[in-house]
């Protein structure tokens, strides 16, 4: 008997665990730790949310089994959603499947649809069930570049020609975690004409779709004509209605992959708690104040902290979307490297951060910085950096006015 276990071999530590792991120890030992890691919302959802969750609850028949595809009801909303908020029909029988959040989503629909020895295209630096609910399928991943311009399109012809197998699969994720870059209409024009082309499926991650700034919606891939065809796309309830423990999200598209995954969900699980799932309903078909009022929330958060790390002495780019900012290690510390700078500041400036190397290679160089704290802590969390930058030799600017 052997405890070299196929699946376990192909997955690495997971190097973002050994932050968290010295985030809790120094918490457990009394420390203040500003939590900026993790990207857990700390807002509550909307009250008629609860309410409803609370209703439903309290009836006698509704803790039963529930069904793993989503209840009628949740399906409909989610079909209404894209028709208001991108102009996309989708039949609520056939192109809409309730998940346990996007996680579960992707990693049912890559059992479902993966076959050992698959090529994935997956982007580096990458939310990691990007790449690893397919490792753990069997598949083999290859890179692609993260940010759409020219050099991603010749990534992907690249991988065409030179790819044994050829690759099946290509998962998107814009706005990207980690990286918060975003596309347009015309990216996912080409790219849907490419996956055609190429005969490959087209796997989106639209989880932040609802946190964008200065004026610019995101679009989804759906929009594009035919894209149906070849394409799914994940939601999520959790940043959006700030129900990120509720576990619920959704994939929309092709009638095919929706299929195959909602025949492997049957095998897995009975869908999310009935109740759990009458309150999304009420979330996506009553008052949506609280989509605007979050962005707005974060949109601010954003400019805090770019404008407070700044004046620290680290230069941080503003995001264009999504609740976090990708932010480069100061030039005269980047040689420590993105673990060791995380593991520095949680030491010495009780400041926790995501370490880039943690989403691929690629993502050396950088750290993840979430939102996820009020302007008050953000500030705070300033003041330690630059104290901690100052400390190592980084001079920072002046403070003026």
């Amino acid at each position: 008997m052997s405890d070299e276990f196929y699946r376990m071999k192909r997955l690495p530590p997971y190097i973002i665990a050994e932050v968290n792991a010295m985030r809790a120890e120094a918490r457990a030992g009394g420390e203040d730790i500003i939590d900026l890691g993790m990207g857990n919302p700390d807002l509550p959802p909307p009250p008629h949310v609860i309410e409803k969750l609370c209703e439903v609850a309290s009836k006698p028949g509704a803790h039963g089994y529930s069904q793993s595809k989503g209840i009628p009801g949740l399906r409909r909303a989610q079909a209404n959603y894209y028709g208001r908020r991108f102009g996309v029909e989708v039949d609520p029988e056939t192109e809409v499947v309730v998940t346990m959040g996007s996680k579960e989503g992707l990693a049912s629909l890559a059992t479902a649809i993966t076959a050992p020895g698959d090529v994935v295209l997956a982007p580096n630096p990458s939310y990691p069930i990007h790449t690893f609910g397919f490792i753990i399928a069997g598949a083999t991943i290859r890179a692609v570049p993260t940010t759409p311009d020219e050099h991603y399109f010749e990534s992907l012809d690249r991988a065409i020609a030179f790819t044994v197998p050829r690759p099946s699969i290509l998962v998107v994720n814009y706005p990207s975690n980690p990286t918060a870059e975003t596309v347009d209409l015309a990216f996912y024009e080409r790219l849907v004409a490419w996956a055609k082309e190429n005969h490959v499926w087209i796997i989106s991650d639209l989880a932040y779709s609802e946190l964008y700034y200065d004026g610019k919606p995101t679009v989804s891939i759906l929009q594009v004509k035919g894209a149906k065809d070849i394409a799914i796309e994940f939601t999520s309830l959790s940043k959006t209605y700030s129900m990120a423990g509720w576990r619920i999200g959704f994939a929309v598209g092709n009638a095919k992959l929706i299929a195959a995954m909602t025949r492997v969900k049957s095998y897995l699980d009975y869908g999310a708690f009935t109740p759990i799932q009458a309150a999304a309903c009420a979330a996506l078909n009553g008052p949506q104040d609280i989509v605007a009022a979050n962005r707005a929330l974060y949109h601010k958060r954003r400019d805090v902290l770019v404008e407070s790390f700044g004046r620290a002495g680290w230069d941080i780019p503003a995001p264009p979307a999504s609740m976090f900012a990708w932010a480069p290690l100061p030039p005269a510390l980047k040689h420590l490297g993105s673990l060791e700078f995380s593991k520095q500041l949680l030491t010495h400036a009780k400041v926790a951060v995501a370490p880039g190397v943690g989403y691929g290679e690629n993502g050396e160089g950088f750290v993840r910085i979430a939102l996820v704290e009020n302007e008050q802590r953000l500030r705070q969390a300033a003041r330690n950096v630059k104290r901690y930058l100052q400390s190592m030799g980084v001079n920072t600017p002046a403070r003026t006015g």
